[in-house]
């Protein structure tokens, strides 16, 4: 596990999003593991940036989304769907038929989520997994008591993230309350894992996970166990780190063959 720390998410948000597109340049058919919500979207502006800036080609990138609300077909505007769309997926130029999201309508959720799995299987794997944190320590909608071995499955929501999730909607009364996620286990196949954390109210969730015992009332603490996982988070996120100067002296004592910045 390594510790990057920024003043800001935005610095936080570019080194992680260098990480990727040295990935996809050195691996053109890369699998990326993506989340939704607010954390990444510095990050997806960035990757369109080096797109249309520096011709990054997503045209072999294959996708897999983390997780969709139950209920909400593609064209809600609150969907996963529409979020990825929006955010990313209409300005680069990844193929259609190479992204992959739960289907928030599937009629049949065990057979799909078995599914699911067996494509990420058929695409070799995930080589580079993102994702965010929530404030009780949950990634994906894998919630406080998941498995650490789980599978792509359905979840009910806790009452913490449907609050989180609300100021989304109308109205929390609005927010579904089952999802189709990726499980821990699938997660930790990913050859790498970049989580992201901003700002004060995940400090507590980011000092858990990386300080804490591995602990399945904190499901980010897996990632302990994981060989390449790094934790790209701003220096408010980092304010209940113990071990704090000795992540920074680690990132900035790196050997050049190590370093991914441009």
């Amino acid at each position: 596990m390594e510790i990057i720390v920024q003043e800001t998410a935005e610095q936080a948000s570019m080194l992680a999003a260098r990480l990727i597109a040295k990935t996809i340049s050195d691996k053109p058919d890369a699998v990326l593991g993506l989340p939704t919500g607010s954390t990444p979207l510095p990050l997806y502006k960035e990757l369109i940036r080096i797109h249309k800036e520096e011709n990054l080609d997503f045209s072999s990138v294959t996708s897999f989304n983390l997780d969709e609300y139950l209920g909400l077909g593609p064209e809600h505007p609150q969907s996963y769907h529409h979020f990825m769309y929006e955010n990313l997926f209409n300005h680069i130029n990844i193929p259609a038929e190479n992204i992959n999201i739960p289907d928030g309508l599937t009629e049949n959720v065990p057979s799909f989520c078995i599914g699911y799995e067996q494509k990420i299987k058929d695409k070799g794997g995930i080589d580079i997994q993102l994702l965010g944190i929530g404030s009780d320590g949950h990634i994906g909608f894998n919630e406080p008591s998941s498995s650490l071995t789980s599978r792509t499955r359905i979840k009910t929501l806790t009452p913490n993230t449907i609050k989180d999730n609300a100021r989304f909607f109308e109205n929390e009364s609005a927010v579904p309350r089952h999802v189709i996620t990726m499980g821990l286990g699938t997660v930790m196949e990913s050859r790498e894992c970049i989580l992201l954390a901003f700002g004060e109210a995940k400090a507590e969730a980011v000092r858990q996970s990386v300080e804490g015992p591995l602990c399945a009332m904190v499901p980010a603490s897996v990632l302990q166990m994981h060989n390449r996982s790094r934790f790209f988070i701003d220096a408010e996120a980092a304010s209940k780190l113990e071990k704090v100067e000795y992540y920074n002296w680690v990132f900035s004592n790196k050997p050049a063959w190590q370093q991914f910045e441009k």
